[in-house]
């Protein structure tokens, strides 16, 4: 301890200290700063749902409705033919990527293999072709409008668009691929080798990708090459039809080869149709 002047020099506890009026600052030495313990959660939670946590679960709908199954009294209400008329019905058939729909339109364009059925037993869809057939649609009247108008320029006369077009494509290829197949589902019920009603709506809606390019290249203005490409197109068409039905319509008896040979003419017919009608303009 020391005195004098105008301060005082203490030391306790070997702090030393300065009395009187500036009195000296401690030092702190070390100083350990300690957290509480947060409730902050760590991402990604363990309980995530979703693509996010790698698939272990589909993610939560604000709306289950669609997500899952109905249950209690009222499923039984809904069955039968009434559940036909739902939205959940025909989720399933849509249920594709589109990996799915472009490998299903590549076995379209290799008719000779013969797999296609095989590979759609267990995941039939209707997202194919209802697609297909709605670009059909506009392509046909699309390219054969421009068909039309061309050879009217060439001879310099007056051209008038024809909407008839539109609805006509319309009603024939919907047309074609609802009440075909469905006939078809019949017939082979009839001779007892039973196909699935939606496989054959799926074979046929893919069976008909083969007219979109049919129908571009069709704007050639050459007659012969135009009847070229829809022979092509018609056979390809049918012989996927027919190759692919061929092992379940031998269950049918002796009669499948004309069940078969009628399918092949009645996709043949399809593409006379459409080069008849479609390309075959007159001025």
């Amino acid at each position: 301890m020391m005195s004098g002047g105008v301060g005082k020099y203490t030391h306790i506890d070997n702090q030393p200290q300065v009395s009187g009026s500036v009195p000296a600052v401690p030092d702190p030495g070390h100083v350990t700063v300690q957290f509480t313990d947060s409730n902050l959660q760590t991402f990604p939670p363990s309980g995530s749902q979703g693509k996010i946590s790698g698939g272990s679960r589909p993610p939560r709908d604000a709306d289950d409705t669609f997500s899952k199954p109905i249950s209690g009294p009222d499923e039984r209400q809904q069955g039968g033919w009434f559940q036909t008329f739902t939205i959940a019905a025909y989720k399933p058939y849509f249920d594709v990527d589109t990996t799915d729909v472009l490998e299903r339109i590549k076995d379209s364009l290799f008719p000779f293999r013969g797999t296609f059925t095989e590979k759609t037993a267990n995941n039939p869809d209707l997202y194919g072709p209802f697609w297909i057939c709605t670009t059909l649609i506009f392509v046909a009247a699309s390219i054969g409008t421009f068909v039309t108008y061309i050879a009217h320029k060439l001879q310099k006369k007056e051209w008038n668009y024809d909407i008839n077009l539109v609805t006509w494509s319309a009603g024939v290829f919907y047309g074609y691929v609802l009440l075909v197949p469905l006939a078809l589902y019949v017939i082979l019920k009839y001779f007892s080798a039973p196909s699935g009603l939606v496989q054959l709506f799926c074979l046929y809606g893919y069976s008909l990708f083969v007219f979109i390019p049919a129908l571009c290249f069709s704007v050639v203005p050459v007659e012969i090459f135009r009847w070229v490409i829809a022979g092509v197109a018609g056979f390809m068409s049918a012989t996927f039809v027919a190759l692919n039905l061929r092992a379940h319509i031998l269950s049918a008896g002796e009669r499948w080869f004309l069940i078969v040979a009628g399918i092949f003419l009645l996709q043949l017919a399809l593409s006379v149709v459409l080069k008849l009608y479609l390309f075959t303009v007159t001025v």
